[in-house]
């Protein structure tokens, strides 16, 4: 099976202005990503879809042997869903599964990717997201308890928690991205990631939070997985 990757890159962003190539440890941003994709062993290719020359030109220095799409302006803009650029691709790019993964979760691992796309075969999944566990008790608007009993509340130690899709990256055949326009459908599996992995880079306070964890693995030489 053609598995590839797409790391979908647009040169605006409003919380942190030039997010994707702003520099977080010595390196941009989408550099971790990207990186992460190389190195996985099951992933064929890796593209990123842009419309900025700008990280079209970075992210080609840093790795060569990198596909560049050009994204359209209309596909850039903060309306934009990340679904409209994963069909823009696919009308570009011949695969079997893709696999979309977010330059604002840079603590994603080549371990976890490989271990999803495992899963996601041995399983025969048709769609993919990763998720960490969360032990917190949730409740709606309404006051009213979504992922535990009052009555009988649990011990921490004893309660297994709810899993919260993290964004880090998602597994998609082309056919369901074909037939649902959406990047999960059909039979849906979950890939569990460590708890740090939960963070996203939407805010500078992210920003600071990612960049300590980022500098620990270097310092440490150790990669985040469960």
């Amino acid at each position: 099976m053609n598995i590839v990757a797409l790391i979908p890159l647009r040169g605006g962003s409003v919380s942190i202005p030039n997010k994707n190539i702003k520099t977080i440890c010595g390196k941009p941003l989408c550099f971790w990503a990207i990186d992460a994709a190389f190195k996985a062993n099951k992933i064929h290719e890796v593209y990123v879809s842009t419309d900025s020359q700008e990280i079209a030109t970075i992210t080609k220095d840093y790795f060569p042997e990198l596909r560049i799409i050009d994204r359209p302006s209309e596909l850039a803009t903060n309306n934009a869903s990340t679904e409209s650029v994963m069909l823009h691709f696919m009308n570009r790019v011949d695969f079997d599964i893709l696999v979309t993964i977010q330059a604002t979760s840079p603590l994603i691992s080549p371990f976890d990717i490989d271990a999803a796309i495992g899963t996601f075969k041995e399983k025969n999944f048709d769609s993919m997201l990763t998720a960490v566990r969360c032990k917190r008790f949730f409740w709606s608007d309404n006051n009213t308890p979504l992922n535990y009993d009052p009555s009988t509340r649990p011990r921490r130690q004893d309660f297994n928690g709810t899993l919260m899709e993290n964004g880090a990256f998602y597994l998609t055949k082309r056919s369901i991205l074909l037939s649902h326009s959406c990047r999960l459908g059909g039979l849906v599996g979950i890939h569990e990631m460590s708890e740090l992995t939960s963070v996203e880079i939407d805010e500078p306070d992210d920003w600071d939070r990612v960049e300590k964890i980022i500098q620990n693995q270097i310092s440490t030489n150790t990669t985040l997985y469960i």
